[in-house]
């Protein structure tokens, strides 16, 4: 199967009211060009689930400018102060998310599990509406699990099968999301031949991805 795609192939599939998932963390490692291809495409209502909201002027924080989303489920806003301003009006509701707790409900997602326990949260507001569980005597909050319609991630390097490299700090979140969407997207910035990957540098392999973008350099 042939997963090179083109960028407006790619927005095309992004639909009114989908739930999708955006890797990056600061905008380090979001796939930048498909984001500024989105929001030409005016998509929206759309949920977003990522670590944060970046900035104003960087990868999903445009996004959120253009007002694209009904819903963010991230663990913080505090960069991107139009996220609160629209918070603030009513405008997109926000779910904020301890970061370590994110990561699991979308790894739970990923991996066909009911949700994860843990401790976080209790006492506060947090636990409002979430069903508390006794674990040897100890008080776990249920954390439900993440899944999204489509989740767009960014390669360092990407072969033409699908298997995926990540440099560095590039690497967050894009992993566990690329297992918990129907379908995956990966703007890549290097696209090479099958093999040219060791494969002990795989950190996505090829199953998950469904369809490939980029590799201009």
């Amino acid at each position: 199967m042939n997963k090179l795609i083109s960028i407006e192939e790619a927005v095309s599939k992004v639909k009114d009211g989908m739930t999708v998932m955006v890797g990056g963390f600061l905008a380090c490692g979001s796939p930048k060009k498909l984001i500024d291809a989105l929001v030409e495409s005016g998509v929206k209502d759309l949920t977003l689930i990522c670590n944060d909201t970046a900035f104003p002027d960087q990868a999903v924080g445009k996004m959120i400018v253009n007002k694209q989303f009904k819903k963010v489920i991230v663990s913080h806003i505090g960069t991107n102060p139009e996220t609160g301003r629209q918070m603030n009006a009513g405008e997109t509701e926000v779910e904020l998310v301890p970061q370590g707790t994110l990561a699991e409900r979308i790894r739970c997602g990923g991996f066909g599990l009911g949700g994860v326990l843990t401790p976080t949260g209790i006492g506060t507001e947090a636990e409002d509406e979430k069903q508390r569980i006794n674990v040897d005597g100890k008080i776990y909050l249920l954390e439900t699990p993440l899944k999204a319609d489509i989740a767009l991630l960014h390669g360092s390097k990407v072969d033409k099968r699908g298997n995926v490299f990540y440099n560095a700090t590039t690497r967050n979140f894009n992993p566990l999301m690329a297992m918990a969407a129907e379908t995956v997207i990966v703007e890549a910035e290097e696209i090479v031949e099958i093999g040219e990957i060791d494969p002990n540098c795989v950190a996505t392999p090829f199953k998950f991805v469904s369809y490939i973008i980029g590799g201009e350099k």
